[in-house]
């Protein structure tokens, strides 16, 4: 099937509940016939859509593994129309690490679409989900958090895709995930996305950024598993009443590079500004101290434009480069070209 080496226990056909795995092959120094096993659930009922629920897609990313776990264990057939595909967590090795990349092939799974039959173990993960499991998929959902590295106002985003039938139901299953923040974002760290294959395919495809950094707040495990659950009524995979949003959405938009501050230097950085917080240009966002040179002034991070905060560093060591604030800009995404 699609020419992968991927063996599934599970069987995409069938009716009822399921719970099984991918077996990826993987070889090391004490297993050269080893296996990476990634659990997977299958719950079909009838007719309906078929969506495709993913979280860990990057391991140091937890609120969306938590909230499909537990679906996993409480989600029976009688609950759905259709068929609704589990994958808690994509990169379990990195997850299992607290990292951000596989510690088995050193891969950000996020940059590896769509894939590689022949390559490493988070290529081959790719390469399955591009011929296989996206095919049969109406709905892609691809839930993150800003990781170890970034904090970011509570958010269900998406890229600005090009086709309007596409775009438009990206748009109501982005707000009906029922954060006060909606993002339209763009990649600025190189291609190969989950979220841009599945996109490519033709899916309607929902995206999180729900706060970010090791400690979650209990606020943001209940916006998670409330919104998953909303945007999976309104799909019609989940059986219910969709919860209507008490006020609009609030859309914003990062789709020029220049949204997207970097560190000048290495150092510590001082987040200077409240995530959510409106700032014009010339505000100063956060500065970076020296280590090294303790009487030289830091290095200031300054707005390139008026905006709101939608995203910062999370941990106040940076190396040069790195990303250290995301300003966003009030649109609507029915109106832009």
């Amino acid at each position: 099937m699609s020419g992968t080496p991927i063996h599934t226990t599970v069987d995409y056909g069938a009716t009822g509940k399921q719970c099984g795995h991918l077996a990826i092959p993987y070889s090391h120094n004490l297993g050269g016939w080893a296996n990476l096993l990634a659990p997977i659930s299958v719950i079909a009922n009838g007719e309906g859509p078929t969506v495709l629920l993913m979280a860990g897609n990057h391991g140091d990313e937890y609120p969306g593994q938590v909230a499909i776990l537990k679906l996993w264990r409480e989600l029976q057939p009688a609950d759905i129309a259709g068929r609704l595909i589990l994958i808690p967590t994509l990169s379990s090795p990195a997850a299992k690490a607290g990292t951000r990349l596989s510690p088995l092939d050193g891969k950000n799974f996020n940059r590896c679409f769509p894939g590689n039959p022949l390559g490493s173990p988070s290529e081959i993960l790719a390469h399955y989900l591009s011929t296989v499991l996206f095919p049969i998929s109406d709905i892609v959902i691809d839930l993150h958090t800003g990781g170890r590295s970034m904090n970011f106002v509570p958010c269900a985003h998406m890229h600005l895709v090009p086709d309007r039938r596409q775009r438009e139901a990206m748009i109501l299953a982005t707000e009906a995930f029922l954060t006060g923040f909606a993002f339209l974002y763009t990649d600025i760290a190189g291609t190969g996305l989950l979220p841009a294959e599945a996109e490519r395919q033709g899916k309607t495809v929902i995206t999180t950024e729900l706060g970010g950094s090791e400690a979650v707040l209990a606020s943001i495990h209940r916006l998670c598993q409330k919104g998953l659950r909303n945007v999976l009524r309104h799909c019609g995979v989940l059986r219910g009443d969709v919860e209507p949003r008490q006020r609009p959405a609030r859309w914003v938009q990062a789709l020029d590079r220049d949204d997207y501050r970097f560190a000048p230097e290495s150092g510590l950085y001082e987040n200077c500004v409240e995530l959510g917080e409106t700032v014009q240009r010339g505000d100063l966002l956060g500065q970076v101290h020296s280590l090294e040179n303790p009487d030289r002034a830091p290095a200031p991070v300054l707005a390139h434009a008026g905006g709101v905060l939608i995203a910062n560093r999370a941990p106040s060591l940076v190396g040069q480069g790195d990303c250290v604030a995301c300003l966003a800009h009030d649109t609507d995404p029915r109106l832009l070209p």
